[in-house]
């Protein structure tokens, strides 16, 4: 009973000694080295701040094998990089875009587009028709609704005359030295009714081979009226408007419409458009070859007027809103970019610390 006791008591005491031995020279290892300590922890905490910047593939555990933790590193610097092309490639893409909408901002603010849209009125401001008859004689000047024309009674005779009319003379504002005689009418108003203005001219004798009346159309009558110079005033309108022509031995019939135009000064131009149907007037009377007799009605097309103006597609607040967009895209990519590559360094220098580490302890 003695010696059994006598060997357990013995091996308890080698166990002790060999633990306190131990305990010693790991002490004396922290006393020598607490510099390898100290890096330790703080690559356990940088470990940690690593962990919440980018995610970790898998927890390493301190029972894995070397060749486990490498190829848990290689796997986390091989998705670094390819974060890093990507945002390298989200950049370059912010960096076009930001390129192409200032230079479509600009393109687009050299190119404006017409805007062309339309105003329902029921009252045209009744327009001025100026008239240039020559030697041609007004017989009859008649106002009309609904498209009705009576058939006409004594053709070539003067009849009445139920509009309002104004004869002008002003020297031609192209040449300042040729007289020109204009016959001024106040056009049509009520488009909802159709009304119409029905003239009558007659011309005796012409020496001319071609015979027709000269007029032009401007845009209110009442300014005319109103214009304290109206042969001034006439003289502007024919620099500014188109004339036309009707010929004699027709009934020419002009459908008017009225474009506006606003400039670019913000100034608004005023344009008439027309379209003419021509009817040939079967002429029952016994006259001479050079009398002939000038027929023709004026009348609005449609009540619509038309209104152009050229319009800025480029939105300056839209263009502002896109970059500021792109640039706040650009610095967090840059950030990130910044922070991956921080890690990869870290990743690569606590790689090759563990590497000379365990070339350490193995020689």
């Amino acid at each position: 009973m003695l010696a059994p006791a006598l060997v357990a008591d013995a091996m308890l005491r080698q166990e002790a000694a060999t633990s306190y031995q131990e305990l010693s020279e790991e002490v004396e290892h922290v006393a020598e080295h607490p510099e390898q300590v100290e890096e330790g922890e703080v690559d356990d905490n940088q470990e940690d701040t690593s962990s919440a910047i980018l995610p970790v593939l898998d927890s390493e555990s301190g029972t894995s094998s070397p060749s486990v933790r490498f190829s848990k590193t290689c796997l986390k610097n091989v998705f670094s990089v390819i974060l890093l092309f990507i945002y390298l490639l989200l950049m370059a893409v912010a960096v076009f875009l930001v390129y192409q909408t200032i230079t479509d901002f600009r393109e687009k603010l050299k190119h404006p587009v017409m805007s062309v849209s339309y105003k329902e009125v029921p009252l045209y401001d009744a327009p001025g028709i100026a008239l240039y008859p020559g030697k041609a004689q007004l017989l009859s000047c008649k106002h009309h609704y609904y498209d009705h024309i009576p058939p006409l009674i004594n053709p070539g005779q003067p009849g009445g005359i139920e509009c309002t009319t104004q004869r002008i003379n002003y020297t031609d504002p192209f040449t300042n030295q040729t007289m020109k005689h204009a016959l001024i009418v106040q056009g049509p108003r009520d488009v909802k009714k159709r009304e119409l203005v029905f003239l009558q001219f007659h011309l005796n004798e012409t020496d001319q081979d071609f015979s027709a009346i000269n007029y032009l159309l401007f845009s209110s009558f009442q300014e005319f009226l109103n214009s304290p110079d109206k042969a001034e005033f006439m003289k502007d309108c024919e620099s500014s408007y188109s004339s036309w022509k009707f010929s004699g031995g027709f009934r020419t019939w002009v459908k008017m419409s009225l474009v506006k135009t606003k400039e670019e000064d913000g100034s608004e131009t005023v344009e008439f458009k027309q379209e003419t149907s021509v009817v040939n007037y079967i002429d029952q009377r016994h006259k001479p070859a050079s009398d002939q007799l000038f027929f023709v009605v004026f009348e609005w097309k449609d009540p619509f007027i038309q209104k152009v103006q050229d319009i800025v597609t480029a939105n300056p607040w839209n263009m502002i809103a896109l970059l500021c967009g792109i640039f706040l895209a650009l610095f967090k990519a840059a950030d990130f970019a910044k922070l991956s590559v921080k890690w990869m360094i870290k990743i690569r220098k606590r790689h090759l610390k563990r590497r000379s580490q365990a070339m350490n302890h193995i020689s």
